[in-house]
């Protein structure tokens, strides 16, 4: 008789895995798993909801059920947690952001033999995949992409342009990589295309930072309840639906502090919402970001402060932190060591850390638990559906 194993959880890169070990690309939790390596479904395997999943790299689990990917997104908090000795006092239910929300994304368009081919690459490889259709973007980004092919079906010879596309408050803000009109024509062309479609901007970036081609207004998006300049290809939370997730928590945990630092502060995603309440301190490497969150903060009249700091150089120092009541943090995925051990050091007693890596975060919150620290909640964020990319928002007190 042929034994068969249960795939028993989802792995850190989306194989299905069993008791003893056996991973599997494409299993669910409740699938069996023969001998020979096939996969006998089960109750949380599902029909995929995108005739591309199985060669696009932009989703890898779309064969699982609510339940089974709910279970992956608080798993991957949790475990990563344990790993590194922290036990959550409170762990939320996961945050899942629905299909179709995805607001910013990056996309890649080839001539396939005399025709654009645009999408995401296939998982591992370099190899474009032709979209016909996408469960994860704001429909009005993926709207964009047919008459794009259009357009790039004019152009002669090989190519390879970066796409990007975010949901601004004026409408979809287009990134252009490794492309440029070509004389008069091919630009009035690219003119009429702007009207056509009404984008809020268009950019150019030939390999010098993105130039505006067309913006007929200024780009913003709405942080906190307030307008702020959008720097192309700044930094945005992936969905509407996860930032409101994350600022929430940071609301909760930090409402009643009168001074707060926000570090890796962006263009102000979390200053903003706290600012009604408090004080708060924005620090930020990138200059554009600096820029606009000042020029706004300043139109907006809010209590939001800023510096220019790069803070894996320069990390803000244990008395400087000292000085504010709690600490909010949101590093990029390599995490924040260097300011994290100021942080340990400090006075500071509350701090609420943000993160898009568990591993990168529980290797801090160590250092901090180390320091007197207790991880007193955990909120994991599945803000990419489908995708082994998981964030989450935690409160560390001491």
């Amino acid at each position: 008789m042929n034994e068969t194993e249960e795939i028993v959880r989802i792995a850190a890169r989306g194989d299905g895995v069993t008791a003893s070990g056996r991973h599997v690309a494409g299993g669910a939790p409740g699938d069996r798993l023969t001998q020979e390596g096939a996969i006998i479904s089960g109750p949380h395997h599902v029909e995929p909801p995108c005739r591309h999943f199985d060669r696009c790299g932009g989703c890898q689990l779309q064969h699982c059920d609510e339940e089974a990917l709910t279970a992956f997104v608080r798993d991957r908090v949790v475990h990563a947690a344990s790993g590194q000795g922290l036990e959550p006092e409170k762990v939320l239910p996961p945050a899942m952001s629905p299909p179709k929300s995805r607001r910013k994304t990056t996309m890649r368009a080839v001539n396939g033999g005399g025709r654009p081919i645009i999408g995401f690459n296939e998982g591992g490889s370099h190899k474009v995949v032709d979209l016909t259709e996408c469960h994860v973007l704001l429909p009005e980004l993926f709207a964009l992409i047919a008459p794009l092919r259009r357009y790039l079906a004019k152009l002669k010879g090989r190519y390879g342009i970066d796409i990007n596309l975010a949901r601004v408050n004026q409408g979809v803000d287009l990134g252009l990589k490794g492309f440029a009109p070509e004389g008069l024509e091919q630009a009035e062309d690219l003119l009429d295309f702007c009207r056509e479609h009404q984008l809020a901007r268009l950019t150019l970036d030939q390999g010098y930072g993105p130039e505006p081609f067309w913006e007929p207004e200024p780009a913003t998006i709405t942080l906190g309840g307030v307008a702020v300049a959008f720097p192309p290809g700044a930094f945005m939370q992936a969905t509407r639906h996860g930032e409101n997730a994350l600022v929430k928590a940071a609301m909760e945990w930090l409402g009643e502090s009168d001074t707060i630092a926000d570090l890796f502060a962006g263009l102000g995603t979390f200053a903003f919402a706290l600012s009604d309440a408090s004080k708060v301190t924005a620090y930020e490497a990138e200059q554009a970001a600096v820029l606009a969150c000042r020029s706004s903060a300043a139109r907006a009249r809010k209590p939001v402060e800023t510096a220019h700091r790069d803070l894996f150089r320069n990390p803000l120092r244990a008395a400087e932190i000292s000085a504010f009541d709690a600490v909010l943090l949101d590093p990029p995925r390599a995490g924040a060591r260097a300011q994290i051990e100021q942080i340990a050091a400090s006075a500071i007693e509350r701090v609420a850390y943000i993160s898009c890596n568990p591993s990168s975060w529980s290797r801090d919150g160590k250092v901090l638990a180390e320091a007197g620290f207790r991880l007193a909640e955990l909120r994991p964020v599945g803000q990419f559906r489908w995708s082994t990319h998981v964030e989450l928002a935690s409160l560390f007190v001491r």
